[in-house]
């Protein structure tokens, strides 16, 4: 947990408290918490002895925009299973070879992450795989419940640490399951005590359309440099926990998650737009916003820095 006590004077808060989890288990994002601890559970769960071997003949398969899938490819590794991530068109190049690296078989198919998990599901049925989606949907909610109580550690690390209860409490967002995980804590943790700001891509406002519409709703928008959470379409466990939880939804632009890289560089927290989303959208907030949310030089700040810069 890093105290940023620069950026925070620079944005009028008494205090920025950020969690670090861009070394997490050597993965490079909070998601190394999420889809490896799946695998671990079905291993943990075979019975088997030898758990390194207790997943043999077994095959993971999912869609990610990276971090997701190295999550799953490491887990996977560890325990003798087989892993096959699907790429979008959209997803860099790099990110293909860090899974192969890690022993996955990947798969670029369709235009959008969309796209490319309707592709794992479609190989999931085909080939009787385990499908091991971050997100959720009727009647496909088990693995990633599973999955979103894995990132309860980043947030139990977080408040542990915080030499206060925080006022406010920023979450970016994608389909929702970092968010959601850390707001049902914070609830549990901290009650009414922390007013709790979802932050989602301006071209990806999934959440925010769907708790204003009263259902989950598909959104449509142009590609962003946010791409970790450039999701049209929500969690439907994480919607429904964050329905509840969330004082505010937010979304900032691309240039205004582009123009917070260098205010994070320069405070030893280098990450990427995704990465560093919801300390953008403290940075952006504007003075009639800061009065909306309660933002004040006595405000006591928490956000995470999601992923590391070489993304």
């Amino acid at each position: 947990l890093i105290d940023a006590r620069e950026l925070a004077q620079s944005v009028g808060v008494g205090a920025l408290h950020v969690k670090d989890e861009r070394g997490r288990m050597g993965l490079g994002s909070f998601k190394a918490l999420g889809a490896a601890y799946v695998i671990a559970c079905e291993a943990a769960a075979s019975g088997k002895v030898d758990l390194a071997k207790a997943l043999h003949g077994q095959t993971f398969v999912t869609a990610s925009a990276g971090n997701h899938g190295m999550s799953g490819a490491a887990g996977a590794k560890v325990f003798g299973a087989a892993a096959v991530v699907y790429l979008s068109r959209t997803v860099p190049t790099s990110f293909a070879a860090k899974l192969e690296a890690k022993g996955a078989t990947v798969v670029i198919e369709g235009a959008d992450y969309e796209a490319s998990m309707e592709a794992a599901q479609n190989a999931a049925t085909k080939n009787s795989w385990f499908l091991l989606s971050d997100s959720s949907w009727e009647g496909y909610t088990e693995p990633p419940h599973r999955l979103m109580e894995g990132y309860l550690q980043m947030a139990e690390e977080a408040f542990e640490a915080l030499p206060e209860p925080p006022t406010h409490i920023m979450l970016q967002a994608g389909v929702g399951g970092l968010a959601g995980a850390g707001a049902a804590l914070a609830r549990e943790r901290f009650g009414e005590g922390s007013i709790i700001i979802v932050v989602e891509p301006d071209a990806a406002p999934a959440l925010i359309e769907s708790v204003k519409s009263g259902e989950p709703k598909v959104t449509s928008g142009p590609v962003s440099n946010m791409g970790r959470l450039d999701c049209k379409e929500p969690s439907l466990i994480a919607l429904k926990g964050l329905a509840r939880d969330t004082d505010y939804f937010v979304s900032i632009s691309d240039d205004q998650a582009e123009a917070a890289l260098n205010a994070l560089e320069n405070a030893g927290l280098a990450s990427t737009p995704s990465g560093g989303a919801g300390i953008a959208a403290l940075l952006a907030t504007s003075e009639t916003d800061r009065a909306k949310l309660q933002l004040n030089g006595k405000s006591r700040v928490l956000c995470f820095l999601s992923e590391e810069a070489a993304q």
